[in-house]
């Protein structure tokens, strides 16, 4: 069920990425359902972006130097696989991420961690996390990682 919540979740931040003012929250129940995911996943998904989004009011965007290194624990290791770790550090050494930015996708990830988080999935969560910091000002960054362009966000 985490995988299909988490897809659900994806779909609902491309709506939101889009610009897809017109489009209500009914809409997209309907449009969820319609393909085949259930009531209970997409309340469970819904749930899950409020509690992101209600974990930080407020929070803005202060870049700093990277001056440490999160080292994972073993608990994490087994519950985060290498690539979707490797995308926490890369985003941290890149200022996209400061420590409690981390720390919560962090967090996050292994409340859903009934399997080890995907690269896919540790996307997900780090771009819900950051829109949910502020919209705009993470806009550029969330959709440069989403997409695996890595070169826009060093420009």
């Amino acid at each position: 069920m985490r995988e299909r919540v988490l897809a659900i979740v994806s779909i609902i931040t491309q709506y939101v990425l889009g610009e897809r003012d017109t489009v209500t929250e009914n809409d997209i129940v309907e449009e969820l359902l319609a393909v085949g995911f259930d009531a209970d996943e997409i309340d469970a998904a819904f749930s899950w972006m409020q509690n992101v989004g209600s974990a930080a009011p407020g929070k803005t965007r202060e870049l700093t130097e990277v001056r440490s290194q999160r080292i994972f624990t073993a608990e994490e290791k087994r519950d985060i696989t290498a690539d979707a770790r490797g995308l926490l550090i890369r985003l941290r050494t890149l200022g996209i991420l400061d420590d409690e930015a981390q720390e919560e996708i962090i967090d996050r990830a292994m409340q859903v961690a009934d399997d080890p988080v995907s690269l896919k999935e540790m996307k997900a969560i780090a771009a819900l996390t950051l829109f949910s910091r502020n919209h705009e000002e993470w806009r550029r960054e969330v959709d440069c990682f989403l997409d695996d362009d890595w070169v826009r966000l060093y420009h």
